[in-house]
This record gives structure tokens, C-alpha cells and sequence, in this order.
């Protein structure tokens, strides 16, 4: 049965990490092997397959990893993360920083990708702990639940997109209805998950070569103008560029570039650049020590990127290797209201795969005949696919490595915070659109 082999796999991945203490990009790859082998994929192939999901997972995240951290260490060297840093404490005061990160995250996070804006936020999480001494799971994981909680359920990210176009629903309504589910669910988790003893009862500190070590007197750090606009400069574009894409149609050469400019990879280059200008030349440092400082992130993020790639790898043997069509053939007939059908689906293959986009187009699929003859607003029906494929976060899902590496935690302590962060957000968020379904009928009545 492929859930007991995906069920299997787990496992043994865990027992590899945790117990024989094997390198965690070693580890994925020995496991997903394994796995193709059980599930029939040709001998010959397995290769192909497994540099396909690596090359996959890292041609999407290379580029916004290593350039976000960069930009990172380039502020960091400079004073400037820590002047951000000293500006939320000076707002919020040291009592309320996580606010401040759920306050933050969100704002940054409705339009941009989780990864984007982790990279481009951690830098000031980073440096929030070393100023406060603060535990950095307590300044840190908000932050990511957070981050979390916007590019899982809201529209304009692409799993919540897809499904919105499956369903011929109104992003902007989705948007709109999914805004009084996601805050108040996000922000709930993210002020109480810090403060839960198993949490708490963790240390972690922060990568090495990740942050800047020294601490910057008010003198030596650049102004706070320039500080929040290169941070913001790659929000303003990547988030100008989603909005004129929802609000405009058609061809044209200013699209183009609109959307060009506005893409990940090319927002973070062009904020590099400004970066290197703006906390180098212009403050009186040197461009070889902005490129140190590049090259600092660079080896610091080596390993973490081998890691997230072979997750990608084992990712794509579960899907190779037929599993979303089991699940698929195995659920069409569950005779279950069309809203917990959706989510239950998307929370199985989000478990069985890993991949968020994966589960809501599958489950979307496998729900769209249910929707025509049901009277559930489509609208809805997007929202609980969408928060159904964030539960149960683990070791097949490439976002877990980032989230692992970044917080420099052991495996089981990434499955203790991370997957049970992310299924009680699923869980929150199906009330939230049952919840949001009987308001909307009693509305039409």
C-alpha cells in the first residue's frame, strides 16, 4: 500500500538522522532510492528522477536563498539589520517583539513566497536575539508561523491561485474572506507556540555565518532611511508586481518588464546591488569587504541548500512513484461535505508528498465535480484546500529543511515545533471556512 511505504520511509529517514546521526542530504537521498525502488520506478530512470526533484526543488529556491542571504550578511556587516532591529525594539519595546515579527511577517508575507520573505526577515530576527538575548525560537518562530499562515491560505501565492482558477472563484474574494481567517489564526499560533514547555525547553543558536557577530555602536550604523529601503526595496517590487498582475490583463512590453522585475531571483539581484552600493562605497566600506561578506553567506548556506535539493529529490520519487493518483482513486468516493473533502484530501497528499502546490491541484481535481450540485461558494472551497495543504509539515517537504537549518534544530525538534505548528493552523483554518460558509449563507438568505 503506497501510504504505508511513504508511512515506512519516514522512519527509517528519521532513524538514519536521529540514530546512526547520517548526514541529512546523504540520509534523503539513500531513503529515496529506497522508495523508488519499492514503488516500481525503473532502475534505468531512478537517476533521472532524483535529479529532477533536485534540480527542481534548487533551480526554485537557489537563486532566492542564496541572494536573499546575502543581502542578509551584507546588512548585517554593515549595522543595518541591526538598526532595524533597534527601531522595532525602540516601537514595541522588548516585551513585545514578537509582535512586532507577527506584525511584520504578515505585512511582507501576503504577497511574497514563505521563502522569499524568511530570507529576506530572518537577518532581523537574527539580530533582534543577539541584541535581546532572547531564545531564538522565541523571536524567530513567530516570524514563521506567520510567514506560514499567508503563503498557505491567501491568494497571490500560487497554490491558493491555482485552486481559485480550478473553481472559477474571485481571487479577490478569496483574498478578502481568507484575510479574516489567516490573521487571527496566524497570529493566535504565533503567540502561543513560543510559550509552550516543549518549545520553551529549547535552545537553539543561530548559524553560524549567518549574522554579523559584533554588535555596532549608533555611530557606526547607517541611517535608518537607507536601512528600510533596501530591506523593503525587494517587497515594494516583488509585491508591485503581483498586484499590477491581478489587476491587469493582456500583452504588452510594460507587463513584461513589470513582471520581470517584480520575479524573485531578479528583485534580490537587483537589491544585492543596491545593497552593495548602499552599506559599501557609500558608507566608506570597501567592495572587498561587501564581497566577504557574500562569500561568508555563501558557505554558510552551502549545506543547507544540498539539504532542501535532496528533500526536492525525495519529493519527486513519491510523486513518480504514483502516490497522488493512489490517493486520488482512493478518496473520489467519500461520501463527505465537499469543504472537509477538500481539505482531507489536501491534507493527505500534503503528508504523503510534502508538496503544498501538489496537494491543492490534486485535491482541487478530485473536489471540482462536488462543487457544481453542492451550493458551497467556491470562494470557501479554495480557503480549505488551500489551509489544508499546510498541515503535517515533516521531512518531505523542502520548506521543513529550510525551517530546520535556519533555526539550527535537531530533526525531531523540527517535527515537534514545525508539523504541529502547521496542522493546528489546518485545523484553525477549516473551522475558520466552515465558519465562514454558514456566514456567507446566512447573508444570502
Amino acid at each position: 500500500m503506497p501510504l504505508v511505504v511513504v508511512g515506512i520511509s519516514v522512519l527509517v529517514l528519521l532513524f538514519l538522522m536521529t540514530r546512526l546521526k547520517l548526514n541529512g542530504f546523504a540520509a534523503l537521498l539513500l531513503v529515496a532510492v529506497g522508495v523508488a525502488l519499492v514503488q516500481g520506478i525503473p532502475v534505468a530512470g531512478i537517476p533521472d528522477v532524483l535529479a529532477e526533484g533536485v534540480g527542481g526543488q534548487i533551480g526554485d529556491t537557489m537563486l532566492t536563498i542564496g541572494l536573499g542571504a546575502m543581502i542578509g550578511r551584507v546588512m548585517g556587516d554593515s549595522g543595518a539589520a541591526q538598526r532595524i532591529a533597534d527601531r522595532l525594539l525602540d516601537a514595541f519595546g522588548p516585551r513585545w517583539v514578537q509582535v512586532a515579527m507577527v506584525v511584520t511577517s504578515m505585512l511582507i508575507g501576503v504577497t511574497m513566497f514563505y521563502e522569499v520573505a524568511f530570507i529576506i526577515i530572518v537577518p532581523i530576527a537574527f539580530t533582534l536575539v543577539r541584541v535581546t538575548r532572547a531564545n531564538l525560537l522565541w523571536v524567530g518562530l513567530p516570524m514563521s508561523i506567520a510567514l506560514s499562515t499567508m503563503h498557505s491560505f491567501l491568494p497571490p501565492h500560487p497554490g491558493p491561485t491555482a485552486v481559485a482558477a480550478t473553481f472559477h472563484a474571485s481571487v479577490g474574494h478569496t483574498l478578502f474572506y481568507g484575510l479574516f481567517i489567516a490573521v487571527p489564526a496566524g497570529a493566535l499560533i504565533a503567540l502561543v507556540w513560543p510559550r509552550l514547555p516543549f518549545v520553551r525547553a529549547m535552545n537553539p543558536s543561530v548559524p553560524h555565518g549567518l549574522v554579523a557577530e559584533r554588535e555596532f555602536t549608533d555611530e557606526e550604523m547607517p541611517g535608518l532611511g537607507w536601512s528600510l529601503s533596501v530591506a523593503l526595496f525587494p517587497v515594494v517590487l516583488i509585491a508591485g508586481a503581483a498586484v499590477v498582475d491581478m489587476v491587469t490583463s493582456g500583452e504588452s512590453p510594460v507587463l513584461h518588464t513589470v513582471a520581470f522585475i517584480g520575479s524573485a531571483p531578479i528583485a534580490l539581484l537587483l537589491t544585492l546591488a543596491l545593497a552593495a552600493w548602499a552599506f559599501g562605497p557609500r558608507i566608506g566600506r570597501s567592495m572587498a569587504d561587501v564581497s566577504a561578506s557574500c562569500g561568508s553567506a555563501a558557505q554558510a548556506m552551502a549545506m543547507i541548500l544540498l539539504v532542501i535539493g535532496a528533500g526536492g529529490a525525495f519529493k519527486n520519487v513519491l510523486v513518480e512513484g504514483g502516490i497522488s493518483d493512489y490517493i486520488k482513486d482512493v478518496t473520489e468516493s467519500w461520501p463527505v461535505s465537499p469543504i472537509v473533502l477538500a481539505w482531507l484530501i489536501a491534507v493527505i497528499l500534503r503528508v504523503a508528498l510534502g508538496s503544498a502546490t501538489v496537494a491543492v491541484v490534486t485535491a482541487s481535481g478530485v473536489v471540482l465535480p462536488l462543487l457544481a450540485g453542492s451550493g458551497t461558494h467556491p470562494e470557501m472551497m479554495v480557503l480549505a484546500v488551500s489551509c489544508g495543504s499546510i498541515a503535517f509539515s515533516h521531512v518531505n517537504d523542502p520548506g521543513f529543511w529550510l525551517f530546520k537549518e535556519y533555526f539550527n534544530l535537531s530533526v525531531l525538534d523540527a517535527i515537534k515545533v514545525r508539523t504541529t505548528y502547521t496542522t493546528v493552523l489546518a485545523v484553525l483554518g477549516l473551522g475558520g471556512v466552515l465558519a465562514g460558509e454558514r456566514v456567507l449563507d446566512a447573508l444570502a438568505l
